[in-house]
């Protein structure tokens, strides 16, 4: 058995898919479900065959409840700093400077997605 992939209800998809290319995934491809949703697919380079991200975009919904159960997902960047740049100039900011857990740790942050799910973006060590 293997962790296949997460899964998002998203109110836009053109804005969401903006989003985590800008995380450096890339649409794979897209699976309507009858006339109800539509599937989006994404992978981050080396991902292989299987999508790791599956954004659900339901017909006539609006807006999620998201939870408060639900924690985030998260991904790493070899530069935090050149990462936070770049999301920048698309007007991503973080919640909170980058900072680390303990002494000696990874540096990482928080950022949004247009849905308000909450990813974590963390600064791997050599």
């Amino acid at each position: 058995m293997a962790l296949i992939h997460t899964c998002y209800r998203i109110t836009d998809i053109d804005r969401s898919v903006a989003f985590y290319e800008a995380l450096g995934f890339k649409e794979v491809g897209r699976v309507p479900i009858r006339d109800e949703a539509v599937n989006v697919f994404m992978n981050q380079p080396g991902d292989g065959e299987m999508p790791r991200l599956e954004l659900t975009y339901n017909f006539g919904v609006e807006s999620y409840e998201i939870g408060t159960a639900y924690g985030h997902i998260a991904i790493t960047a070899p530069d935090l700093d050149d990462m936070l740049a770049q999301l920048a100039v698309l007007g991503i900011e973080p919640e909170k400077p980058p900072y680390t857990i303990r002494e000696g740790g990874s540096r990482l942050c928080f950022v949004r997605d247009p849905d308000g799910y909450r990813v974590e973006i963390l600064e791997m060590l050599g």
